[in-house]
């Protein structure tokens, strides 16, 4: 088509919209995330076990301009994971993205866990992750495209006091990811694989975790709001990246863990345990939490703290946009060397 003046504009194609799987997607991250996905259009499978949950998610994906399909699935059934992807390619198509965000936890001194506590939790975080990874894999390597987001956390890097069993989960994810990635290389794949490492978020998490202390949970400080996360998610899914490090807590625990583990555990170990309670008690129903049963209801995506959390990182804006900061910087200290050259 040409204009009166004769020129010839540029029509942009129409996005093709995605298929995208992602679990936990009921609440929290994973609730923010598929409002995220949906803002594209893309058409979005909801894994989790809450079903209220699940149809809330929908229906704020639905009005995001998304498409949602719900599939109520335990994460931790690598059964229940492979039925739940024949499901998703069959109603909606290929998936070309899969977020593994699904997560329980059990806020407590190690010694306090019981065993099928400690199991559960690991089951659903860690195990969900591996058994997401190896679905995804299984319809992604033969089309030679795809990419998986792991949800991680700058816990896979330094652990914290009452958190044992999402340290131990989120630290194998990373050793995981580290595998799967070379094998991948190995092969000539072009499936990518990348992870997330997210600092503390407000999310109905510490609503519904299993809790064993006298405080009721709370993320460590600062706190972000979980649109912060689905917006680092959205991006790394789109990008090739490697990792996607998110907020500043992330950085300096990364390289604390690396340069001086000693002080980051000297420090944790004065902090972090009042840290992740408040003054109040757990609430007695959310006592039991999410761990063994997907509690009634639909607790959306944030947490009770919304006052507390920012719903902006400049860390995040620097990951981001690193190669322009970085051009910026080595502008000035170039103008600044002439300047100081000329001077002399």
């Amino acid at each position: 088509m040409r204009t009166a003046a004769g020129y010839s504009p540029v029509v942009a194609k129409k996005k093709q919209p995605r298929v995208v799987v992602i679990t936990g997607a009921g609440a929290g991250i994973g609730r923010a995330t598929a409002r995220r996905f949906g803002a594209d259009g893309d058409k979005i499978a909801l894994l989790a076990r809450g079903e209220e949950e699940l149809e809330g998610a929908a229906r704020e994906i639905e009005a995001a301009g998304g498409t949602a399909l719900i599939v109520p699935t335990d994460v931790s059934d690598p059964d229940a994971m492979e039925e739940a992807a024949d499901e998703v390619e069959r109603k909606l198509g290929p998936i070309d993205v899969w977020v593994s965000n699904a997560m329980t936890t059990v806020f407590s001194f190690f010694e306090d866990i019981e065993p099928d506590e400690f199991r559960r939790a690991t089951d659903v975080t860690y195990h969900g992750a591996v058994w997401s990874v190896r679905s995804a894999l299984r319809r992604m390597v033969p089309r030679d495209r795809g990419t998986i987001v792991l949800v991680g956390s700058a816990m896979a890097y330094q652990g914290i006091p009452l958190q044992s069993p999402y340290c131990g989960a989120k630290h194998a994810i990373k050793g995981f990811f580290d595998s799967v990635r070379c094998e991948l290389r190995n092969k000539g794949s072009k499936v990518h694989v990348t992870m997330v490492q997210l600092p503390g978020h407000n999310t109905p998490q510490f609503d519904h975790g299993r809790s064993k202390m006298p405080g009721h949970p709370q993320p460590v400080a600062p706190v972000y709001q979980p649109e912060v996360a689905a917006r680092a998610i959205h991006f790394a899914a789109g990008s090739r990246r490697r990792q996607v490090y998110v907020g500043l807590p992330t950085y300096y625990t990364v390289l604390g863990s690396k340069f001086a583990p000693w002080l980051a555990e000297l420090y944790l170990a004065k902090t972090a345990v009042s840290g992740q309670q408040a003054d109040e008690p757990p609430d007695a129903e959310n006592r039991e939490g999410n761990l063994m049963e997907a509690p009634p209801g639909d607790p959306g995506a944030h947490g009770p703290f919304d006052e507390k959390a920012h719903d902006r990182s400049v860390a995040w804006f620097a990951t981001r946009h690193r190669w322009a900061l970085g051009g910026a910087l080595a502008g000035v200290a170039a103008a600044a060397g002439l300047v100081a050259r000329g001077e002399r």
